[in-house]
């Protein structure tokens, strides 16, 4: 089978499945239609975008290394007109990558080998997130504003002209924020969308990675511009 779908009852969300390994396609359709999901599959970049426009696809399961196109292709086509959730999963481990996947437009980013018990709090996080009213600016790979400018795909983070170096997690946590100007993240969401799972359980973390965010590119870290503190909450991100 090249690609499939397994039907559920129409109030279900449908979810598109897109690996070139069967097994894989296998596991996650399972798992996600005994969540109630109904469940698309595709092993290639050019079914998953044909399945895409032509059901009613709200959440996008993507690994990054498929035949045809790559994962990021498709991210990219599914983002030129579409804010549906895009989950990635990928083997890959290597820094950049990790950026990488975020710049794309995912809203999540996962390594294989995992649980399917924290690909699925992932999945219902990033569910949770789209189903707010505001508008990401999901398709941006890049923000300017005053003197900060960073550039995603690139990379590249400069204040006042000047370059400014950023952590994997640094990086994750601004391009997370950019995508929702005045979107109020908690301290565990931000762990869930950003940060790796050794972090999981200790919210503090985020308030550390912040500070030192905050000292490379606002201009009075104790009086932010950028990323502001959401008293008794989290933080959010104030661009356009």
């Amino acid at each position: 089978m090249l690609f499939g779908v397994t039907r559920m009852p129409a109030k279900c969300k449908n979810v598109l499945v897109v690996d070139d390994e069967p097994k894989i396609r296998e596991v996650l359709s399972a798992f996600y239609q005994s969540k109630g999901f109904q469940v698309f599959q595709a092993e290639t970049g050019t079914q998953a975008l044909k399945v895409f426009h032509s059901e009613n696809i709200q959440l996008v399961i993507l690994d990054l290394m498929l035949p045809d196109l790559s994962g990021e292709e498709v991210c990219n086509a599914i983002r030129r007109n579409s804010r549906v959730p895009v989950l990635m999963l990928t083997a890959k481990s290597e820094e950049d990558d990790l950026i990488t996947g975020l710049a794309m437009g995912a809203d999540d980013y996962i390594t294989k080998p995992f649980s399917l018990k924290e690909l699925y709090a992932r999945t219902e996080a990033v569910l949770r997130r789209t189903q707010d009213d505001l508008i990401p600016l999901a398709v941006r790979n890049s923000f300017r504003d005053g003197d900060l400018v960073v550039d995603f795909e690139k990379n590249s983070f400069y204040k006042a002209g000047e370059p400014v170096s950023l952590t994997p997690n640094e990086a994750r946590l601004l391009a997370a924020m950019v995508k929702y100007p005045g979107r109020v993240f908690t301290r565990d969401d931000l762990i869930t969308l950003a940060l790796s799972d050794e972090f999981e359980g200790y919210e503090r973390a985020v308030d550390s990675h912040i500070k030192n965010l905050r000292q490379k590119i606002e201009d009075n870290p104790k009086a932010p511009v950028y990323i502001l503190t959401v008293h008794g909450i989290g933080y959010k991100f104030k661009g356009e």
